[in-house]
């Protein structure tokens, strides 16, 4: 993104960023950077007949569906407080501030593109976070939105673009690629999707949010590893990282980032430091100077067998296990 890191550590959007305080405690422990927890669009006054043409989909088949969604106060600060945040942890850290815009319509909550960007931001994590319940919506068409709005959003704003994607694509490497060739200046692979659960108690469907575990990296290293030296944009690991190892997975396969979050909510701000320094200590007994020397060298383009990021790691991992009779 033509940021200068001084590591590549940093913690994605969450409610570690609500507080200056809290960012600056992040930034103690050693982040090199900061995304700030998501302004969506429903917190932004707009034109409410493009959000409900995609907040409503499949609702009409189900009368309590509408009611599901929370209301906008219960989301995070207005639009408002929320440039205010920006612009004052700008002045309260020496790193990087990434804003974060979440939304899926074409509408007036694109202007806070611009909007962050003039509080200061160093760059802007768009997350098109958009589930197809229409079975008429064609695979095609769902990945021109993504194409759009990012077109939408990089005319209005000179600062970086970062997309956060999910992996539900039929043709995960091809959308990256395309959304590559339009401008975007790097990817964050992946967003969760949290799914929701069912209470079955109340008997209701209720939201359920898990923290992440290590083996959930396993996904977006295959597709880091698959996609470096591919496009131009910059790529970041998001979910699964927790540890110095995790951090040495995503630099290896081509990663420029390792995203924490859950590793901190759960053991708090100073695992940075402490993950830091085992990754020093990592690469000191294995006699790597620097980052820029490992990166990629276990990329698809790299290993000996291209193919164990393909069918054949399917195969070989099931024919692997043993069952203990």
């Amino acid at each position: 993104m033509g940021l200068t890191l001084k590591n590549p550590i940093v913690p994605s959007s969450s409610p570690l960023s609500k507080t200056v305080d809290s960012v600056k405690r992040l930034e103690d422990a050693g982040a090199s950077a900061v995304v700030v927890y998501s302004l969506f669009e429903e917190q932004i006054e707009f034109e409410a007949g493009e959000l409900d043409h995609y907040m409503t989909y499949g609702t009409e088949s189900f009368a309590e569906a509408i009611s599901y969604f929370p209301k906008a106060a219960e989301y995070n600060l207005g639009p408002e407080e929320y440039l205010e945040h920006i612009s004052k942890l700008k002045k309260s850290v020496n790193i990087p501030i990434i804003g974060s815009l979440n939304g899926v319509s074409i509408g007036g909550w694109m202007k806070y593109a611009k909007l962050i960007e003039e509080a200061g931001a160093d760059g802007l994590e768009l997350n098109v976070y958009y589930i197809p319940s229409n079975i008429h919506d064609e695979g095609s068409k769902i990945e021109e939105i993504y194409v759009r709005d990012l077109k939408a959003i990089k005319s209005a704003i000179k600062i970086p673009v970062a997309m956060k994607l999910s992996p539900y694509f039929s043709s995960t490497g091809n959308i990256i690629k395309k959304l590559d060739d339009a401008g975007a200046d790097a990817f964050v692979l992946f967003n969760r999707f949290y799914q929701p659960d069912i209470d079955l108690e109340n008997l209701e469907v209720v939201p359920n949010l898990e923290l992440s575990r290590s083996w959930e990296l396993r996904l977006p290293l295959r597709w880091i590893a698959t996609m470096y030296g591919r496009i131009k944009g910059n790529m970041a690991a998001t979910s699964g990282i927790h540890n110095h190892l995790d951090v040495l997975k995503v630099m290896l396969v081509g990663g420029d980032v390792a995203m924490v979050c859950s590793e901190l909510l759960e053991n708090g701000y100073n695992r940075i430091s402490e993950i830091l320094k085992d990754l020093e200590k990592w690469m000191e007994e294995n006699e790597y100077e620097s980052i820029r020397i490992m990166k990629g060298s276990m990329s698809q383009r790299s290993v000996a067998d291209p193919a164990a990021f393909e069918r054949a790691n399917y195969m070989k991992a099931l024919n692997s296990y043993k069952v203990q009779m």
